[in-house]
């Protein structure tokens, strides 16, 4: 009897990512914009620090190309000063192309994907596209890659320096990306501190600011049974 040897691949592990401060992990994603019509769409590139939630670098172009965003990657590190340890993407053309893959190995960072076909791999991603879109003054379509530009200019310096981020405090991103957030809590904590002292009646207990947390997972192996909950 002939045997028939079949090839077989090894199931893609699951990332499991962990920063503890800033400029550790970076993950990027790629979302479309409706253009002027029908048919036509941008492409909106976004790299965000997932410990911080710090929007480090982003782009809008007429198409997704493994070119521009081995440009936008290159000038996002250099612009950061810091190299990051790992970046983490989908599987799309260009994040898993060779230009970016080359760019990553000689910075030596860790590249990083999600499983295929799996796209809670990305929530940091994910989130921060949602909150995007979910602006009350988001368009509903651009007319041009350069009105996208404007919009984002303008929304992403919101989103990283006023923005108050559910998961991180809350405080703004920069805050946080930039290291003034533990000097912001312990001014609220004295602000209420104060507020207790006047009327203690008004609180169930002596109030404390929310604590920053000290880790941001992607994939944290202790909740792996529970949902994605990163906030925006």
């Amino acid at each position: 009897m002939s045997h028939v040897l079949l090839a077989t691949h090894p199931a893609k592990a699951v990332p499991e990512l962990v920063a503890t401060a800033p400029s550790q992990v970076f993950t990027w994603d790629i979302t479309k914009l409706a253009g002027p019509e029908k048919g036509i769409c941008f492409h909106a590139y976004v790299i965000i620090d997932i410990f911080s939630r710090y929007v480090v670098g982003y782009t809008v172009e007429r198409a997704e190309s493994a070119e521009r965003a081995e440009e936008l990657i290159r000038e996002t590190i250099e612009r950061n000063g810091i190299v990051p340890e790992t970046v983490h993407a989908d599987r799309s053309t260009s994040m898993t192309s060779k230009k970016v893959s080359q760019l990553l190995i000689d910075l030596g960072v860790t590249r990083s994907h999600s499983k295929p076909k799996v796209s809670n791999d990305n929530p940091y991603g994910e989130a921060h596209f949602r909150t995007t879109k979910y602006t009350p003054d988001f368009p509903e379509r651009f007319d041009s890659p350069a009105h996208a530009r404007e919009w984002f200019d303008a929304f992403i310096a919101y989103y990283n320096h006023q923005h108050r981020h559910s998961g991180i405090g809350p405080h703004t991103p920069a805050s946080v990306h930039f290291g003034t957030a533990d000097e912001i809590r312990d001014q609220r904590a004295v602000t209420l501190a104060e507020a207790y002292q006047r009327h203690p009646e008004r609180f169930a207990k002596r109030p404390q600011p929310p604590e920053i947390p000290e880790q941001a997972w992607i994939n944290d192996p202790s909740r792996r049974a529970e949902p994605a909950q990163q906030g925006s």
